[in-house]
């Protein structure tokens, strides 16, 4: 999605917030950070823009009112782009504007650089770019160096570790008037009051609604459909449940485009289930104002994302797990009155 082996540092602005919950205060820098050799930058790009290479979620800013001018960000964001002799003002009004909505207590305080990058590609097209970046934990490095024939061993408090990005947000210069095309890291911290500052308060973004979410959307909704809502209308097994999911995700992995009616006929097949589902997806997406169309291209990315959280395995007790993979005709569920307990029985023609 996001690639920077064309990219270079152009410029960066480094400023300190504090949490005005706490009586912090921030800071502001008199001028642009000046880079005095080029390990520095190298190690810099490493930080902001290598945790973005397996970003896949585009989004856009956005203003609850529809009016993007009264994004904050966007404002600046415009500032910059429109004349990059404001670069360093409109960096001092991102940090306050940041200042200003993270005031829960749970929010760390740290440092926000906010960079100008050259030809950072998006979906293969190299663009200007605006990173926003906070860092917020900071940890205790040790360092061994030769001396006097030995060895000596000193250490640094405080310090960063570039491998581990907390927040960071890159806007690009195209889609001005859709609120541009932005990629976000978000390593929440602090608890759910806390986490919702840094996409809904201080970047204020909707999700862009290409192939990727609603591959996504749909195998989400899906999901919550088969483990939460099944059980209100029909009596159903968990290995049942499993045989649902697992059909689901065969579908996505060997279609190459989505079809609602071809979907729900092959892998739900119950008329009332069927009915129960789209009005399932229909309650979704007016709670989240995100339609889902009938028919989208399925994004490979997404799937491979959901799959990872899509659960095939019956938990019996503390005992036993049975991971269901294939035909659900080949476990049956029944009770043994001896021993009053419920039992699996499992066909298979060899053991590996």
């Amino acid at each position: 999605m996001v690639t920077f082996f064309e990219a270079s540092l152009d410029t960066i602005s480094v400023h300190h917030v504090g949490n005005q919950a706490l009586s912090e205060m921030y800071a502001l820098s008199d001028h642009p950070l000046e880079l005095k050799d080029e390990i520095i930058p190298n190690l810099l790009m490493q930080y902001f823009l290598k945790p973005f290479e397996k970003a896949n979620e585009v989004y856009h800013l956005t203003h609850s009112s529809g009016n993007l001018s009264l994004n904050e960000v966007h404002h600046f964001a415009a500032q910059v782009f429109d004349d990059k002799e404001y670069f360093h003002s409109a960096s001092e009004g991102l940090a306050k504007h940041l200042y200003k909505v993270a005031n829960h207590p749970n929010i760390k305080g740290g440092e926000l650089y906010v960079v100008y990058f050259n030809k950072v590609q998006i979906e293969g097209n190299p663009l200007d770019a605006i990173g926003i970046f906070k860092s917020e934990n900071k940890e205790t490095y040790l360092k061994v160096y030769p001396d006097k024939g030995g060895f000596q061993v000193d250490y640094e408090e405080n310090a960063i570790n570039i491998n581990k990005l907390d927040k960071g947000v890159l806007i690009f210069n195209i889609e001005k008037e859709n609120g541009y095309k932005v990629v976000v890291i978000d390593k929440t911290n602090g608890g759910q009051e806390a986490a919702v500052y840094w996409k809904d308060q201080f970047l204020q973004l909707k999700i862009r609604n290409d192939s990727f979410n609603q591959t996504s959307n749909t195998l989400g909704i899906y999901k919550n459909f088969v483990t939460q809502k099944l059980d209100d209308e029909f009596e159903m097994s968990k290995a049942d449940k499993i045989d649902l999911l697992n059909r689901s995700m065969k579908y996505f992995k060997e279609k190459d485009t989505f079809d609602m009616d071809e979907f729900t006929g092959e892998v739900i097949g119950n008329p009332q289930a069927i009915e129960s589902f789209k009005n399932f997806k229909s309650q979704y997406e007016q709670e989240f104002d995100s339609p889902i169309s009938d028919t989208f291209e399925i994004s490979d990315n997404a799937v491979k994302k959901q799959a990872r959280v899509y659960k095939s395995v019956l938990k019996l007790d503390k005992n036993f797990h049975i991971y269901i993979h294939g035909d659900k005709e080949l476990i049956e569920k029944g009770f043994d009155d001896d021993k009053h307990m419920n039992f699996y029985k499992v066909y298979f023609k060899e053991e590996n």
